[in-house]
């Protein structure tokens, strides 16, 4: 049996939204992992050669890799073999249920839309059967949160008692969280950055390094332990909002 890769087959795979290129399987973790959610994947090209691809799935807290092999025009995935491109992405269109030898089960939920070096380590398919039926490309929805992310502790004033209080700060997507500690699991708030109009640097309160998000209903004061982390604040918010607006 034998595989290999031409121009045409190149094209067309140049026309799947969730295919990477050259992404490194380092990169696609920390990319599915900071930014995805359970059940996103990718495809991208493996190092193994032409014809040779790697898709990665994310599954809870960890990233896992299987091979994809071309086979003339078309593509082999587990025990599955598609006569063409479209065969296989109406494939997972239909979200299939997937397996690895290890004994984990994941939904290939949604696709991580287009770009990290690369052990050849891969887990075999056990199971790989479709969730659903009936569905095509068309019912696939590339969507992913804008990249950037952050944490960190942040001091921030409160709402009623005028009084500072340390916090653990997570930026993902829009959602800004604030906890009590590091370690809690629910967060005290969750902001939408959708509604927020504008985030600056603040000197209006008796502290340095502060900054300020302003929301219809309440503006919150934050701040940093230094100058520059509260500048790194201010950017990747700031960054957050001009793409919200750009509607990415």
């Amino acid at each position: 049996m034998s595989f290999y890769s031409d121009d045409a087959s190149a094209d067309e795979l140049e026309t799947l939204g969730w295919y990477h290129y050259d992404l490194s399987r380092h990169t696609a973790e920390a990319l599915l992992l900071s930014n995805g959610t359970n059940g996103s994947y990718l495809l991208r090209n493996s190092n193994e050669g032409a014809g040779f691809f790697a898709l990665s799935v994310r599954a809870k807290d960890s990233v896992k890799h299987f091979h994809v092999t071309r086979k003339g025009n078309g593509y082999v995935f587990g025990f599955n073999e598609f006569p063409t491109l479209q065969h296989f992405v109406n494939h997972f269109a239909n979200q299939p249920l997937l397996g690895s030898d290890a004994g984990t089960l994941m939904v290939l939920k949604s696709p991580y839309p287009w770009r990290v070096e690369e052990p050849s380590i891969y887990e075999s398919v056990r199971v790989h059967t479709a969730i659903q039926t009936g569905r095509t490309e068309n019912d696939l929805m590339p969507s992913a949160p804008s990249l950037g992310t952050k944490e960190g502790y942040l001091v921030k004033q409160g709402a009623i008692v005028k009084n500072w209080k340390q916090r653990w700060f997570t930026l993902n997507r829009y959602e800004l969280k604030y906890f009590k500690e590091k370690a809690c699991e629910e967060p005290i708030r969750t902001l939408d950055l959708r509604a927020c109009s504008a985030v600056q640097f603040d000197y209006s309160q008796d502290r340095v390094n502060c900054f300020c998000l302003v929301f219809p209903d309440r503006t919150f004061y934050l701040c940093a332990k230094t100058g520059v982390e509260a500048d790194e604040w201010i950017k990747i918010l700031r960054w957050k909002l001009s793409q919200m607006r750009k509607g990415r």
